[in-house]
């Protein structure tokens, strides 16, 4: 199996949204963002999987020293293999790829957040570091596109905390911030209890709108030259905010169940979006 397979192999399987977008890009540069996102995957499976912190935090050591393998010009492991195209022709540099360590590594060791500050570190680092990475590769002429990226990352990154609340809860992971569930009145007890109330809806439409807030500075700040090169996270973003939009209409029923849509419908979005240029 070739790297670029192997790569191929972590994004298929994973059966997320980012997938659907990769299929209408360029071959280079598909290849680029399926290894990006292949190296995420690598990553994050650490923090989620690995019950032993201290072996989970050796794991991600070894990466870092990866990152520095790929930079030195010996890389090892298929996914560092994939990724040394794209440092050559589209800038995914190695600090960057350590952000995205780094907040792997606040999984380790934060299972609460104080504030939207601290949350919006985290987020940044796990999805608004992946977003400007993205960004690089779909290509941008205009420095102002990854701003967009770096919001549109946050915006992903609120969409699935949102979509995950009861699974994160199950395993004692909150991310929604502590003072907004005081605020609230929503008790973190309450979350790992999966009792659903009138407050903890009014909890889960507030971080809506949050998102929706980023999606929509995301938009504003994108330069239209660059809009046909970022088609590829315009569709995430069309997928992403039409998840966003049937939780919210659902009634934000997320402690008990995982909403999701079909893989069909993610191919339609992704189809109408790409033609929409």
């Amino acid at each position: 199996m070739t790297p670029d397979e192997y790569c191929s192999q972590k994004a298929a399987a994973s059966g997320s949204s980012f997938y659907y977008s990769f299929r209408f890009l360029p071959t280079d540069r598909r290849r680029a963002i399926t290894a990006l996102y292949a190296f995420c995957r690598e990553v994050d499976d650490i923090a989620d999987d690995v019950s032993d912190v201290n072996v989970a935090r050796a794991k991600l050591g070894w990466w870092r020293t990866e990152v520095a393998s790929l930079f030195a010009g010996h890389p090892s492991h298929p996914v560092t293999k994939a990724l040394v195209p794209a440092t050559r022709k589209f800038a995914v540099d190695s600090h960057r790829l350590c952000e995205i360590i780094d907040g792997m590594e606040m999984d380790l060791s934060k299972k609460r957040y104080r504030d939207w500050p601290e949350l919006r570190l985290y987020c940044h680092r796990v999805a608004g570091v992946v977003g400007q990475l993205s960004a690089g590769i779909f290509g941008y002429s205009n420095p102002q596109t990854l701003e967009y990226a770096e919001h549109l990352g946050l915006a992903f990154q609120m969409t699935n905390i949102i979509r995950d609340v009861g699974e994160d809860a199950r395993r004692d992971r909150i991310y929604l911030p502590q003072d907004e569930l005081a605020k609230f009145e929503v008790p973190v007890e309450h979350l790992l209890a999966a009792k659903h109330s009138p407050a903890f809806e009014a909890l889960m439409s507030f971080q809506t709108d949050r998102a929706r807030s980023l999606y929509d500075i995301a938009f504003a700040s994108l330069p239209v030259e660059d809009r046909k090169a970022q088609r590829a996270g315009l569709i995430m973003s069309a997928i992403y905010r039409t998840l966003l939009d049937e939780i919210a209409a659902d009634g934000f029923k997320v402690l008990n169940q995982r909403t999701s849509l079909t893989p069909i419908r993610k191919l339609w979005l992704a189809w109408k979006t790409w033609v929409a240029g």
